[in-house]
């Protein structure tokens, strides 16, 4: 088997509702590393952004001290699917209104990366604001309007 030319990137931008060391969002921190083992382990998974916590909600993301960023790369949008919609992340993603503010204009992102590239919360930003200005491309997309490896 050769190893895959590329890997889907993901980066999710949300803004919180409280602070993270608030009783609104004791659930929501308490589930960073159950649900990051449950990713760590997933089929498909490659890697994910994370500072000296073992978690991302203090890599900064635009300036804004709100803003908390999750972001990694997988095989493909199959292994990212079916870990985003099973066991404990569905159950999170089910109470995201609880813990972070509707908005508005995109906050998620995919684009493919070279095999073995590691994305920065700069990236990240980048395919936002593309995805936000030009919608989905090859060079920015969502999980509903995606783009075939090597498109960008």
């Amino acid at each position: 088997m050769t190893e895959p030319v590329y890997e889907l990137a993901q980066a999710n931008i949300a803004r919180l509702k409280a602070p993270l060391d608030s009783p609104q969002l004791k659930d929501f921190v308490e589930a960073l590393d159950p649900v990051n083992a449950d990713a760590d382990a997933a089929d498909g998974f490659v890697w994910r952004l994370q500072s000296d916590s073992g978690n991302a909600t203090d890599v900064a993301v635009f300036g804004d001290e709100w803003l908390i960023l999750n972001m990694s790369t997988w095989r493909d949008s199959n292994a990212l699917t079916a870990f985003m919609y099973q066991g404990q992340h569905r159950e999170l993603l089910a109470r995201r209104r609880d813990w972070f503010e509707r908005v508005a204009e995109a906050m998620s992102v995919m684009w493919w990366v070279p095999a073995g590239h590691r994305p920065t919360a700069a990236e990240a930003e980048e395919r936002v604001l593309h995805l936000r200005e030009h919608g989905p491309t090859a060079y920015a997309f969502t999980l509903r309007n995606s783009y075939p490896a090597g498109g960008a």
